[in-house]
């Protein structure tokens, strides 16, 4: 029964997240395994070597991510980013997302590291989470961008954070999405 109150969950936060914001698609589902899979997806003005530079190239991370901004593009490598520009990327607050891998302008996986913003309990168990983003071309010198996150975990703590990345996520697309607009 809860996969299904879940599933519930995801359909009504699509509908919500669609309405609200139009550029943003929220087509989360359930695998077959069993798994959350939350999966935003938006359509950029732009071809796909142009999207890919605003996902690995310091000044354009910088208008839509964070205010501080920093990629290690490579296998090993990873994205440092902090959204308070009095502070530096080596401060705490700073956010890092390692580069699992990469397929230049198609795809790139980064290991989610939860920050001191969330419980002790989903820190330590947090293992898998990552982010899947995808670059397809959509035509017509457009890019469709399809963000994954995979491998959360059970419980009410890993319900909260997933509740807190669909609202982060979703906003944090929307500022990329704005720079075209």
């Amino acid at each position: 029964m809860n996969s299904m109150k879940f599933a519930i969950a995801i359909l009504l936060q699509s509908c919500i997240f669609f309405t609200s914001a139009q550029a943003i698609k929220n087509t989360s589902y359930i695998s077959a395994s069993g798994e959350k899979v939350l999966r935003l997806e938006t359509v950029l003005p732009v071809n796909k070597a142009t999207a890919w530079k605003y996902f690995t190239k310091d000044t354009l991370l910088k208008k839509w991510i964070a205010p501080l901004a920093h990629i290690e593009l490579k296998a090993g490598g990873y994205i440092l980013t902090n959204y308070n520009e009095n502070k530096s990327l080596d401060d705490s607050s700073s956010i890092k997302l390692n580069v699992i891998n990469y397929l230049d302008e198609e795809l790139l996986t980064l290991k989610v590291n939860l920050n001191n913003n969330f419980p002790a309990e989903i820190k330590n168990d947090d293992k898998n989470l990552q982010e899947i983003i995808q670059f397809k071309d959509a035509g017509n010198g457009h890019t469709q961008v399809i963000s994954s996150m995979t491998g959360w975990g059970k419980g009410t703590y890993w319900n909260k954070a997933y509740g807190f990345f669909v609202n982060g996520n979703t906003w944090t697309y929307e500022q990329l999405h704005k720079i075209f607009e």
